[in-house]
């Protein structure tokens, strides 16, 4: 009896020893939480995109609140989100959020199109371009598996007739669409956007014309009544200097291909 008590007290005051010295260790060795990380987390969008440049929101968030890094640099969140991250901060909004849509530069859809031959892969626009390019006689453009639809947090992005196509509207910016694209059709422009030339193919005129009706064929049409000097031929497309261009859209209707198209604003 003496025994089975002797143990059951060293037990005791060893749980009791333990439980003294963890408690100490617990307090010494404590780290200090900024209640403000989880206030920054829980507002962020969660779609750990990487357009504020950091790896995703728990690392943009650690940036924010120990690194004093910009409250204006999560795209998706928009400036809802900085005037939030600005509260909790207790900094000034500064200039809000440059909002950014994605364009799809190309307009090849199935009725417009060559197919060079048919693909029986596996659906993505990431296996498609290995096998010669792709199906389409155009190697530059859209594949139209939807690779970059399937990476969209926003729901911006549908297929129509083979070809990506971006609604503005719902378009956060975040760019996830841009870096799965395996022929950087996709760019992202500031908006509002007053006109994009909607082709890559870099392609002679002569080449081009017979695999796709609607691409660029440098013709240097656009150039030469632009009163800015915004739109440069370069490897036979066209392309628009946002920093100059006005918004005339006198660039549209001479384009013989109908392949420069003008926007409104998303906002």
């Amino acid at each position: 009896m003496d025994t089975v008590l002797i143990a059951i007290l060293s037990v005791s005051a060893i749980g009791l020893i333990c439980s003294i010295l963890l408690s100490v260790v617990s307090k010494v060795m404590a780290v200090e939480v900024d209640e403000r990380m989880a206030m920054v987390r829980s507002c962020l969008p969660g779609a750990n995109c990487g357009a504020c440049g950091y790896s995703g929101c728990n690392a943009f968030a650690v940036a924010l609140v120990e690194g004093g890094a910009a409250a204006n640099l999560c795209t998706p969140g928009g400036n809802d989100l900085v005037k939030q991250l600005s509260e909790i901060m207790g900094i000034d909004e500064g200039e809000g959020i440059n909002k950014k849509i994605a364009i799809v530069h190309c307009l090849g859809n199935s009725d417009v199109k060559s197919v060079k031959m048919e693909y029986n892969g596996i659906s993505t626009c990431v296996s498609a371009v290995l096998h010669h390019g792709g199906q389409n006689a155009c190697v530059f453009g859209c594949l139209g598996f939807g690779d970059c639809l399937k990476m969209c947090p926003s729901d911006a992005i549908c297929i129509e007739k083979g070809l990506a196509q971006i609604n503005p509207r719902l378009c956060s910016g975040c760019g996830l669409c841009m870096k799965v694209c395996p022929n950087n059709v996709i760019s992202l422009e500031s908006d509002p956007l007053r006109l994009a030339v909607m082709c890559n193919n870099t392609e002679k005129g002569a080449v081009l014309k017979d695999k796709c009706a609607v691409g660029c064929i440098g013709c240097m049409k656009c150039v030469k009544v632009c009163p800015l000097e915004a739109i440069t031929v370069n490897d036979f497309l066209a392309s628009v200097d946002y920093f100059k261009c006005n918004g005339c859209k006198k660039c549209i209707p001479v384009c013989p291909k109908n392949c420069i198209v003008g926007f409104v604003s998303a906002q």
